[in-house]
């Protein structure tokens, strides 16, 4: 089974996606995710100038080899871009294995673990009423597990809250905002850590014990500012603190490990297995937060976990909506085969979304499903795509009170 036409499709309907469709001389066609948030047009170059060319004539079949060859023969490996691009060729022939296979996916990859996979949604709010309001819109729509994010007071605008952008170009609810420069926002560690323990002791007292509640740092804290707050949070009982501070650091979560119970999770902006190595073999994180968009696709984040599971590490994939419905799909099919799930982040896309990726997976009393069609369950309306073009966007990016730039 010869591949004969690899297309990239570039499209903006509630934010912007970039998506490989490859076509085998048998009729079966695959899609794959290699959207980077903010850097588009660097992953659609990759593919169309360098990856795409090498892939015409080649064995649909042979999914590992042609990893290993679009890794190793660039020589310059890792990386977002490179992987990102590997990443959509890895899911593509994926989804073209199930489709010649007349199975899911996570069929071929042993069979399903469980019933479905527990997910968590993301709510937030300025003040504590709000985000209470958005906790109980969550648990209204299903969700069993809430990350919360929260403002602070003295800062007009930080990652992580919904309410700062409306309107229907809110971007699917992420930060990334149409237009030619990033947007600046304001932090304070200082305001931050001494807020943050008061409102999760707000929200365990008006929510219970019961209810999983996660915080994501996103890379702002200094190792020892971490784990501080690692430590203050542990009368409230947090599945996860994620990104606690920057993770090219390895050794920083040392530090962090030392001093708080708290279970860690990182590795969203990480790209291959290596990035992980110490961390799990050290068993310095409890979480896995690789996306397979970011990661080389469906091969590697099952290698992956595999490794994890040694030190009994689990998965919780990076899943907002700059991951797209046809990269959730590839992470869902991971997750339902392997036996060290933990976690599913999802942030629900679009209607727009929606109807150019079009979704047999199921959300249902807090567990997600990526169903039961060939492959990975997602195909793209092409014409669809087409209504919506391209639009330059960019992450805001972080300034202290002194005019630093800092970890956004």
């Amino acid at each position: 089974m010869k591949i004969v036409t690899a297309d990239v499709i570039v499209t903006s309907p509630n934010r912007n996606f970039v998506t490989l469709k490859i076509t085998t001389d048998e009729g079966l066609t695959g899609l794959g995710d290699a959207t980077l948030n903010g850097r588009e047009l660097a992953v659609v170059s990759y593919l169309r100038d360098h990856v795409v060319p090498l892939l015409i004539g080649r064995d649909a079949d042979r999914i590992e080899d042609t990893w290993q060859f679009l890794y190793r023969s660039g020589y310059w490996r890792r990386g977002p871009v490179t992987m990102a691009a590997i990443a959509a060729v890895d899911m593509a022939l994926w989804d073209i294995k199930g489709k010649a296979a007349q199975m899911p996916v996570y069929q071929l990859l042993g069979g399903a673990s469980r019933d479905g996979l527990m997910a968590y949604g993301h709510a937030s709010g300025t003040s504590l009423p709000a985000l209470f309001d958005s906790i109980r819109e969550h648990q209204e729509q299903g969700y069993r597990s809430i990350r919360v994010q929260t403002g602070v007071p003295g800062l007009k605008s930080i990652y992580g809250i919904a309410a700062q952008s409306t309107g229907e170009e809110r971007y699917d609810h992420e930060p990334a905002q149409r237009g030619a420069y990033p947007a600046e926002e304001d932090w304070d560690t200082r305001a931050y850590l001494r807020h943050l323990p008061t409102v999760f002791e707000a929200v365990r007292h008006e929510f219970g014990p019961d209810l999983p509640l996660l915080h994501d740092g996103h890379h702002r804290m200094t190792p020892i500012q971490a784990a501080k707050l690692g430590k203050s949070l542990e009368p409230y009982d947090l599945f996860w603190l994620e990104d606690c501070t920057p993770a090219e650091n390895q050794e920083a979560l040392r530090l962090v490990r030392q001093h708080t119970t708290t279970p860690l999770a990182i590795g969203e902006i990480f790209n291959t297995v290596w990035d992980f190595q110490a961390l799990i073999k050290e068993q310095l994180i409890d979480y896995v937060r690789a996306a397979s968009t970011h990661f080389g696709g469906i091969s590697p984040l099952r290698k992956v976990m595999d490794y994890a599971a040694q030190y009994q590490v689990k998965s919780g994939f990076h899943g907002p909506t700059d991951i797209s419905p046809v990269g959730l799909a590839a992470q869902m099919h991971v997750g339902l085969a392997i036996h060290n799930f933990g976690i599913q982040e999802y942030m629900q896309h679009g209607a727009r979304t929606n109807a150019v990726f079009q979704q047999s997976f199921t959300f249902a009393d807090g567990y997600l499903h990526p169903g039961d069609l060939p492959g990975l369950g997602v195909e793209l309306d092409v014409d669809e795509a087409g209504r919506y073009p391209y639009e330059v966007a960019y992450l805001p990016y972080n300034r202290l009170a002194d005019g630093t730039v800092h970890d956004w």
